[in-house]
């Protein structure tokens, strides 16, 4: 039996949750909401008690689990920021991450930074934008409305 997933879009408040989050990660929390709702064209919402996601997509894997997730997002975790795009291993998305900044890398596309300030906020504007056209192009998905 395939388990449902936890992580799905929620009514909870995105602002109430950032207020509700470290102090020392609001102001990049809310700076991370306006670039990501205006590169994706997608109103902020929360995903899960603790993801704060832009737009959606559908997946399936081979297993036969599928479900619903956001296309990009990001959580003030309390170690780190989680930074979630969709990695579709473009040579160009790959270069992207290496001149971002101070970060670790994840598993598939996510990405742990500490400070806004410690990124390349251009770099991290074109990683997102690319994340965004490259999924388009994989998975058929819109990208700022188109």
């Amino acid at each position: 039996m395939i388990s449902e997933n936890k992580t799905k879009p929620t009514a909870l408040s995105v602002e109430e949750f950032i207020l509700s989050s470290d102090e020392k990660k609001q102001k990049d929390s809310f700076e991370l909401v306006s670039i990501m709702e205006e590169l994706s064209g997608e109103k902020a919402t929360m995903w899960g008690p603790s993801i704060i996601g832009f737009g959606s997509y559908h997946y399936q894997y081979e297993s036969g689990r599928e479900g619903d997730m956001c296309r990009i997002g990001f959580s003030p975790r309390k170690s780190a920021f989680s930074l979630y795009i969709t990695n579709c291993g473009s040579e160009k998305e790959s270069k992207l991450v290496e001149d971002l900044g101070k970060i670790k890398k994840g598993n598939g596309g996510c990405i742990y930074f500490k400070k806004l300030d410690e990124l390349d906020k251009d770099v991290l504007k074109n990683l997102i934008t690319e994340s965004l056209k490259s999924a388009k192009k994989k998975m058929g998905l819109k990208y700022n409305g188109q």
